[in-house]
């Protein structure tokens, strides 16, 4: 039997880190996560830690601010997953993964979302976290670290259930409009966040995807918006009130939003009327999760749908 590699996850209280902590767990690897002295009165941080320690993860104290006790735990772990938050509405702590480079033995940073290398002509002001991404993508590349990139495309819990609609999360009440983004014709990848999970730490382990980006694509998951608005009609039994927006309309409404409402537009924007996730074939230089680890049974649109009944 081959041994698992012993995992440090950064950033493991976060939206995306407790799930890949949960599914290191579950899979058998021995898991640190990393403790933080800044998190200080911070409770709810305190006992998800806690939770981890009692489920058998280790954790290791360690500071952004104490080069020496990253590299310390860094040493400890054979693969070092991040997962600090790169969006503007929480915080954008990206460059943060610089000051880990060092004594790194294999490196997942934190993308997880778009694949920044496709993003080269981002709108501002959300370019910028593909940007940061980039910069630590080269960091990693010029020390000759072994890496593996996940794309994980658009999160269940931010896109499904809302209906792909900004400024909520829940589905639409009777009296509410639904956007729909230039016609709803757009192929997206809706992904749940606990596969996001799954897929992550089977990838460290897996020569196939080392120095590679991993797209996590479930076939079934791989839809247009009207398709996903036209099932929570049928999983609901009722209509919802459709309002057709063009590009043009769309972008025009950033104009006098603060910056985290502007680069979610954008993200937005080139998600649902670029088609930047599905607009491109995935070549020999890269993986899709859902077809290398096919034994995972990821949840489909539909049974995220069923939560919101």
């Amino acid at each position: 039997m081959a041994i698992k590699s012993k995992v440090l996850v950064v950033g493991g209280t976060g939206y995306i880190g407790r799930r890949i902590v949960a599914a290191s767990l579950a899979q058998g690897h021995t898991t640190y996560v990393l403790k933080r002295p800044e998190s200080g009165l911070d409770i709810e941080k305190l006992q998800i830690l806690l939770s981890f320690k009692k489920q058998g993860a280790h954790l290791v104290e360690a500071s952004f601010s104490d080069q020496d006790s990253l590299v310390r735990a860094v040493k400890l772990a054979d693969v070092v997953i991040c997962t600090m938050s790169g969006v503007h509405f929480r915080s954008h702590n990206i460059l943060l993964q610089l000051k880990l480079v060092e004594a790194i033995k294999r490196f997942v940073p934190s993308e997880f979302g778009m694949d920044p290398a496709r993003m080269g002509g981002a709108l501002e002001p959300g370019n910028e976290t593909f940007e940061q991404k980039m910069v630590v993508r080269k960091a990693i590349e010029d020390a000759n670290i072994p890496h593996t990139y996940v794309s994980a495309n658009c999160f269940a819990g931010y896109f499904v259930g809302n209906l792909s609609q900004l400024g909520t999360l829940t589905p639409p009440s009777r009296d509410q409009q639904v956007v729909i983004y230039g016609g709803g014709n757009v192929k997206v990848v809706y992904v749940d966040e606990d596969d996001v999970g799954t897929y992550t730490i089977k990838a460290v382990d897996d020569e196939r995807t080392l120095n590679k980006t991993v797209y996590i694509r479930p076939p079934e998951n791989v839809m247009t918006q009207g398709e996903l608005v036209a099932m929570w009609e049928k999983l609901s039994g009722q209509q919802v009130q459709k309002v057709d927006l063009s590009a043009q309309d769309f972008l025009a409404s950033m104009e006098g939003k603060d910056v985290a409402t502007r680069a979610g537009i954008g993200h937005f924007y080139h998600i649902f009327y670029e088609g930047c996730l599905a607009n491109f074939e995935i070549g020999e230089d890269a993986a899709e999760a859902s077809s290398l680890y096919p034994e995972v049974k990821y949840t489909r649109v539909h049974e995220y749908l069923q939560i919101f009944l």
